[in-house]
């Protein structure tokens, strides 16, 4: 029982006036909420706990210094948000992460600093990390080394939900149900008020899915809102209303998404076909011959991803995203239309290393295993966005890597929009008539020069043009 923690790290505390990066990624997640208890272990100031409060979740905190009194309980979710880095002994980070997963009765959130950040720490080398001039201790992590670092500990299936922030389930079935929340997004229904809108959310569902709903995966509201029609009347319905066409694309993408979660499970460990949602259960009775073909096809589809020439041809494929001679940009909008194998790349990168809580690009090297996830903040405000930041996940060694443009004066920036995006994307067509414009006007004569802020706005004095919003006008006379 470790309560007694060294009070001299109470000066790594900040005060909070928001949430920290891993509530909010938890939130977002749908992982804390009013329905769940909360611990924030090494709560420090209470930041996470007084803003969880204003958003109703029934949340305490604990903190050796500043609220050692009354002693941790249990809770079905514990936070441990960035201890593990202040702690130099490490017999004691281990007993403080043995402790907080004690405590968790379903689900431990750990976020920890990552050694991208080593520039934002000065200090000298002390134990396994570095010794500030505030007399504090950092233990910066690489993102695998958080991961399984955790996994050791707990002995669970860890999942990185964000760079830093891991997930361990106490119930494999609720890990599951997060892994499948992430890779079928499109899951929720429609609200029903009445008879006629519950009818409505149940054909969308049918379209979305490609095969009806059994009464256990609808919401009570709509289910009790039908219980009154008998089964084959609502088949009926179903049959006379839902689009043919819909329900056949459905089918199809709930195959290759349960394909796509079967890949990603065995590669963070597949288990047995009753651990699976309900939802993926009857999707795999429906769209499979039996649990072992949806497993050995799944195989098949992760084995494909060491292929350079199959990947390399799936990006040749796509339909969506700018590929050029070393990787494949997608923006995020547009990252559901890649092929499943591509999708599988870009989900396993996620699941090992988190995806940034911010990031607009996903760019996948078609040579080797890495994805990257891009920033361009103002994407589709500016007609050439510039990057912010990267965050970089090389899936042969797990290793990660962080860069920051945010004091570069000569920032890299994006040209011909329109090509991140599905053809059918509504901001497409303007993106492409800018381009169009440009390309007439001589902009793109000399690529190698129009790649940064600075060559770009040469190129376009010399081409006696600027920018208005999306449009390409005459630069004015001095």
């Amino acid at each position: 029982m470790l309560e007694t923690w060294n009070s001299d790290r109470r000066r790594t505390a900040i005060g909070r006036t928001t949430l920290s990066v891993p509530a909010r990624k938890a939130l977002t997640d749908r992982q804390l909420g009013s329905d769940r208890t909360i611990l924030d272990y090494g709560c420090g100031r209470g930041g996470d706990v007084r803003a969880l409060e204003q958003l109703d979740c029934r949340v305490t905190g604990w903190d050796p210094y500043y609220k050692p009194e009354p002693k941790a309980e249990p809770a079905s979710v514990v936070l441990l948000t960035y201890v593990l880095n202040v702690i130099e002994d490490p017999a004691e980070r281990r007993d403080t992460l043995r402790r907080a997963w004690e405590l968790a009765d379903a689900l431990l959130i750990v976020s920890a600093r990552l050694t991208w950040e080593k520039s934002k720490v000065k200090g000298e080398a002390f134990g396994d990390g570095l010794l500030t001039s505030r007399q504090t201790f950092q233990h910066l992590y690489g993102s695998s080394e958080l991961r399984s670092y955790v996994e050791e500990v707990t002995g669970a299936r860890v999942v990185a939900a964000a760079p830093g922030v891991v997930y361990a389930f106490k119930d494999e079935t609720a890990r599951l149900a997060y892994l499948t929340q992430r890779i079928v997004p499109d899951a929720e229904w429609l609200a029903s008020e009445d008879t006629t809108s519950a009818i409505a959310a149940l054909v969308d569902f049918v379209e979305r899915r490609g095969r009806p709903p059994r009464i256990e995966e609808m919401p009570r509201a709509t289910a009790e809102l039908l219980a009154h029609l008998k089964p084959n009347e609502v088949k009926r319905l179903v049959r006379e209303t839902a689009d043919p066409h819909k329900v056949e694309d459905g089918g199809k993408r709930s195959t290759l998404n349960t394909l796509l979660y079967l890949a990603v499970e065995l590669f963070n460990g597949r288990g047995p076909f009753s651990s699976l949602p309900i939802s993926m259960q009857i999707d795999v009775r429906a769209f499979f011959s039996s649990y072992k073909e949806a497993c050995m096809r799944a195989d098949r589809l992760l084995l494909k991803l060491r292929d350079d020439g199959y990947v390399r041809g799936a990006m040749n494929a796509s339909q969506v995203g700018k590929l050029t001679p070393t990787a494949l940009y997608v923006h995020r909008r547009a990252l559901d239309r890649m092929p499943t194998i591509l999708r599988l790349y870009e989900h396993c990168a996620s699941i090992a290393a988190g995806r940034p809580e911010e990031w607009s690009v996903a760019k996948l090297k078609h040579q080797g295993r890495a994805v990257s996830w891009l920033d361009y903040p103002e994407f589709d405000e500016d007609p050439h966005p510039k990057i912010r930041s990267s965050y970089m996940v090389d899936l042969q060694t797990l290793e990660t890597s962080h860069m920051s443009y945010e004091k570069s004066q000569n920032r890299p920036l994006l040209h011909r929009k329109h090509e991140f995006l599905a053809p059918d994307d509504p901001d497409a067509p303007r993106y492409r008539r800018l381009t169009e414009s440009e390309m007439r006007a001589g902009l793109y004569e000399h690529p190698h020069l129009i790649g940064t802020e600075n060559g770009w706005e040469a190129e376009l004095v010399r081409c006696g043009r600027e920018l208005r919003g999306h449009r390409l006008v005459r630069r004015a006379a001095d």
